[in-house]
């Protein structure tokens, strides 16, 4: 059985070409078109496509707009997301949408094709220019949240640790945190008591251990 395809973009010269592609690929067919985001969901409630590709600069309703509605209404269609911008923004978004692929206008037939049958096997197709910074990010997403969970500390506990084994009394980090002596003093016990250190030298330790004192 063929994959349905219907074409999303109001560019009339890039939308008679993809019409061309679409027609000459072996197990792909047509199934319509649509100029504007609001035709992209008629014309998918109409025809029932396997796949809508999306371009995401379009009036009435732009291309996330229009495959959020998509996704919600027919979640057994698929949308690729075709565009002339490869932003880390806005394919961050596309699949916060609902979007199952993200390729660009400059891709070749055969990636195109490729991205097309991926997503109808419920596969996820991004084009690879665009994955080192999908990449980082997710790297970075991580390392964050392996620090927030790998920390006892609360964030105040953590201000207060650090400016302790840089050497201040209690009453100069009352006066830097703008807090009293006495909470100081609280935080103080309850990070030894979190972190099991029983003097400074432990607690010291700990900091340049966990990273909480830049020692160079």
């Amino acid at each position: 059985m063929s994959i349905r395809v219907l074409l999303a973009d109001d560019h009339e010269l890039f939308l008679e070409g993809l019409k061309e592609l679409i027609l000459k690929a072996p197990g792909i067919e047509l199934a319509g078109q649509a100029r504007d985001g609001l035709e992209a969901l008629e014309q998918t409630a109409l025809m029932e496509p396997d796949v809508v590709l999306m371009d995401m600069t379009m009036p009435r309703l732009n291309g996330i707009q229009a495959t959020r509605q998509i996704a919600e209404k027919f979640p057994g269609i698929r949308v690729l997301v075709l565009s002339m911008h490869g932003d880390r923004e806005l394919v961050v978004e596309s699949l916060k949408a609902g979007a199952r692929g993200y390729i660009l206008k400059e891709c070749t037939s055969d990636e195109l094709y490729t991205a097309i049958r991926a997503v109808v096997a419920g596969q996820y197709y991004l084009t690879p220019s665009v994955l080192p910074a999908l990449i980082e990010d997710y790297l970075r997403l991580l390392q964050a949240e392996a620090k927030s969970s790998a920390s006892p500390l609360s964030d105040r506990e953590q201000d207060v640790l650090k400016l302790l084994v840089k050497g201040l009394n209690a009453k100069q980090i009352a006066a830097r945190l703008d807090i009293s002596k006495n909470t100081v003093d609280t935080h103080r016990r309850r990070i030894m008591d979190k972190v099991g250190c029983n003097s400074m030298a432990e607690l010291t330790r700990y900091a340049i251990r966990e990273g909480y004192l830049d020692l160079s």
